[in-house]
């Protein structure tokens, strides 16, 4: 076999190796439900993470995913390609989290919005840094606590998922406009949770 051959064969078999979620997606479509497990397989540590992330829980976490894929499959048939497959699934994910939240009562309060101010978001922002980061840490999970269900998932997707505003826009149903108001509204209340539950140690640290 001869150079261009080999070459020839090399991208052949890499092409096969590289076949896009669209080639899958149309061999379950098609009746193939095999190839769905290419699928889970490729995205499931991404709908579990994501999932716990939301949910703070490995037993609701696991099921959300089952759930999830379970969806996935049934709905499969309604997937345009408008969007990233790995986005669709995340809307999936995102509409079963915010299910399971409500239901289970996950966000028990929302923060007084009249309360907020940029003052407070300066203020509190500037001192975070000498307070200790295990205290810190520990603080910041339960003002995400405190938020709705919806906005809890937003900071997760943006913050913690590094999920761009449009892609939220997707996965959430809202405009790119309402995503980033909602974002900064759930910072604010996060930060005034912060302020009231850490100023004694924010202000012993001046």
């Amino acid at each position: 076999m001869n150079s261009v051959t080999r070459t020839h064969s090399r991208r052949q078999t890499g092409s096969m190796n590289r076949k896009d979620d669209h080639y899958y997606i149309e061999q379950v479509v098609n009746g193939n439900v095999a190839a769905f497990s290419y699928l889970v397989e490729k995205y499931r540590d991404m709908v579990y993470g994501l999932s716990l992330k939301m949910l703070k829980n490995t037993e609701d976490a696991e099921e959300l995913a089952q759930d999830t894929f379970v969806k996935a499959f049934q709905s499969l048939s309604s997937y345009q390609g408008k969007s990233k497959f790995s986005t669709w699934l995340y809307r999936i994910t995102y509409n079963g989290a915010i299910t399971l939240m409500r239901k289970r009562k996950l966000a028990l309060y929302s923060l007084d919005e009249q309360r907020l101010s940029d003052e407070d978001e300066l203020t509190i922002g500037t001192r975070l840094a000498e307070i200790d980061q295990e205290e810190l840490a520990e603080s910041l999970k339960r003002a995400m606590e405190e938020l709705p269900a919806d906005d809890q998932v937003l900071i997760t997707l943006f913050y913690y998922e590094d999920q761009r505003v449009e892609d939220i826009a997707h996965i959430t149903g809202l405009s790119a406009s309402n995503v980033k108001v909602k974002i900064h509204r759930a910072r604010k209340k996060m930060y005034l949770y912060l302020k009231e539950n850490l100023e004694e140690a924010v202000f012993n640290v001046l």
